[in-house]
């Protein structure tokens, strides 16, 4: 019997590439150091609700992720987001209305990752630290010490600096995927007992430690009963305050919504703070996924084209066309 494939990350890409993977008839076993698939476009279950506090939507450009997300959307998993948008520059609103489509998980953004999950075979609580060969196969340990494997392929579906330290013993792909930075965001959700005083249900924001902030309850599908916010700070501000307890962080980040709004804010009767390490790579690469054919390793994620969630699908799909070609 064939030895399975081993695909370690359950974001976007390390799910389309399961997903086609499985498609052509192959065995896949993935492995999550988190509690649930979907990485960066997971949602955080809280007391007020779902939130989501990665990934806030995303468009869909290519034929091939318009396919995709149509799919999504008959089963139920996607719906369109039309907020009312608005520009802050230099502490002033101004509406930004576009003719961009803008989709989200229904009821949740991690609705998608457990769609594209269905029942394949996954690890969680699982970090891998290191992936080795033996003599034909691959063998992958993690944290615990706990080993898993033979494995005939391995899939690498991680941020670039993760994924540096798994392809120790692929000196070329680690050396590509040393190459890219990727810089971290504070996600702040904040949520309000009465409604505040805004048609705004998004902004894009500059001049300010604010990035984005988001009606997270305008969203469709959404379960909450209060009026919550998701505010993103800039990646500048991010780096600059990475390991600031995140009481002050939450504190720096209302003020900044409060200015914002240029509103007296009441105190929100609910606050989280989550701090993304690798929210999103800096520059843009056409690699669409990096490949030792020979060793049978193979690297994917949205870091290897775009940085965006259709970037991170291509990528994925584009590891397991490239696999199954080997295969073949």
């Amino acid at each position: 019997m064939t030895a399975p494939i081993a695909i370690i990350g359950t974001g976007i890409a390390g799910l389309a590439a399961a997903q086609a993977l499985h498609k052509a008839g192959h065995s896949v076993q993935l492995f999550e150091k988190s509690r649930g698939p979907g990485g960066r476009m997971s949602s955080k279950r809280s007391e007020v609700g779902s939130l989501d506090m990665g990934a806030q939507y995303f468009t869909a450009r290519d034929r091939r992720f318009v396919n995709q997300v149509q799919q999504w959307q008959a089963a139920g998993c996607v719906g369109e987001w039309t907020p009312l948008l608005y520009n802050s520059n230099s502490g002033v609103l101004s509406p930004s209305p576009d003719e961009q489509i803008r989709w989200v998980g229904t009821p949740r953004m991690s609705a998608i990752g457990r769609e594209m999950l269905g029942e394949l075979p996954v690890e969680y609580a699982c970090r891998i630290t290191e992936v080795f060969r033996g003599t034909q196969h691959w063998h992958l340990q993690d944290a615990d010490g706990r080993n898993f494997g033979p494995f005939s392929h391995v899939i690498i579906a991680v941020p670039a600096p993760q994924a540096t330290a798994l392809l120790a013993t692929v000196p070329k792909l680690a050396a590509a995927a040393a190459g890219v930075q990727m810089d971290p965001t504070w996600a702040v959700a904040v949520a309000f007992d009465a409604p505040l005083q805004t048609a705004m249900q998004g902004c894009f924001v500059q001049d300010s430690p604010l990035d984005w902030v988001a009606r997270d309850r305008s969203k469709p599908g959404r379960d909450t009963t209060r009026d919550t916010w998701v505010l993103h700070a800039t990646s500048t501000w991010s780096r600059q305050h990475i390991d600031l307890p995140k009481e002050q962080v939450i504190e720096h980040l209302h003020g900044a919504f409060a200015e914002l709004l240029d509103c007296t804010m009441p105190a929100p009767s609910f606050t989280l703070a989550h701090r993304w390490l690798y929210a999103r790579p800096v520059g843009g690469r056409e690699w669409n996924t990096l490949a030792d054919v020979d060793l049978g390793v193979y690297v994917c994620g949205d870091w290897c084209l775009s940085g965006r969630v259709e970037g991170a699908w291509i990528s994925g799909s584009e590891a397991a066309r490239k696999l199954i070609a080997q295969l073949e």
